[in-house]
């Protein structure tokens, strides 16, 4: 990240070292218990948070036009969190300085019949970022594994053969579906694109507190749902759900970062801080011009400038 004045060695080394600490290295068993919810640092204040976030994004901004030029990769961001974590804010903030027209922003919702009768992959293949572009998934291609994992019923809707969905799912069935997920994502990356997926690590205590604020202030009863009060009652569930998919697809490839949410300054600090390293890494440059081409700007521009 680039250095300001204002940003000391101290604090750009605390950042450094406390989002590193977030991503979940393959093969890691992860349990959620032992990752904080809220900022645990101490050198950084969140006035120091929002203007390192702003160097960040202004250096992400500057990326993105070379990510366009370069014209070989895509980045595809995954958000995943629980309810109330903070998703929709994350993705306004962080890519508050994007060009809008290189950003794709897909939120899945209940899948159609159309896309029933589709394997369960097959409306993310849709909505994938193409080469030059930053797509983004607001919930994506793990709710196969996550919300149809607390709620297996929902497999039913997907007629699948050999499936007999009066009895509980084995577990040898969500393994095969992480082997599916761990597969598309290596053809992406392959094919040049770079995965990045956040989990919004959000306390039940700090839900509980935002669904009553949703309540209790006008301004945002529009963002209330029933629903979400209803999905609380299977938090623990959906803790578990969370371990297994990530334990089991967070590789070296397409990592995990499990982010705290409870702070929502931190949260976007460090979402914006993996970003912008992850393209700064892949070291782009603006594509080289031929003579052939320098041959023709310079005709280009004689007749321009002789008009």
């Amino acid at each position: 990240m680039a250095k300001s004045a204002t940003s000391t060695p101290a604090e750009l080394k605390e950042l450094k070292t406390l989002v590193g600490a977030m991503r979940v290295e393959p093969g890691e068993k992860v349990k959620l218990k032992q990752y904080p919810t809220a900022f645990t640092g101490t050198t950084l204040t969140k006035e120091t948070a929002i203007r390192i976030m702003d160097e960040g994004i202004e250096q992400v901004s500057r990326l993105q036009d070379v990510l366009y030029a370069d014209d070989k990769h895509s980045l595809l961001i995954v958000l995943q969190a629980m309810d109330t974590a903070g998703k929709d804010g994350a993705i306004k903030h962080v890519m508050s300085g994007l060009n809008p027209q290189g950003v794709k922003v897909t939120s899945f919702k209940r899948p159609s019949d159309n896309e029933l009768d589709h394997d369960f992959l097959w409306r993310h293949y849709q909505a994938l970022p193409a080469r030059g572009e930053i797509g983004i998934f607001n919930r994506s291609h793990y709710e196969n594994v996550l919300v149809s994992k607390v709620h297996p019923e929902i497999v039913a809707s997907e007629k699948l053969p050999g499936i007999d969905t009066s009895r509980p799912l084995p577990e040898s069935f969500w393994k095969e579906r992480y082997h599916v997920i761990n597969d598309f994502e290596r053809i992406l990356v392959r094919s040049g694109t770079i995965v990045l997926k956040f989990f919004l690590h959000l306390s039940k205590e700090e839900q509980k507190r935002r669904l009553l604020s949703r309540i209790d202030d006008q301004e945002k009863n529009w963002k209330f749902s029933a629903a979400d009060v209803h999905e609380r009652e299977y938090w623990e569930a959906y803790q578990h759900a969370y371990e297994d998919a990530i334990t089991a697809t967070s590789t070296n490839h397409a990592p995990w970062y499990i982010i705290p949410a409870d702070d929502k300054w931190w949260s976007r600090l460090a979402l914006t801080t993996v970003l912008h390293k992850t393209v700064e890494d892949l070291d782009l440059r603006y594509p080289t011009v031929s003579k052939e081409q320098l041959a023709i700007l310079a005709e280009a521009r004689t007749r321009l400038v002789n008009e």
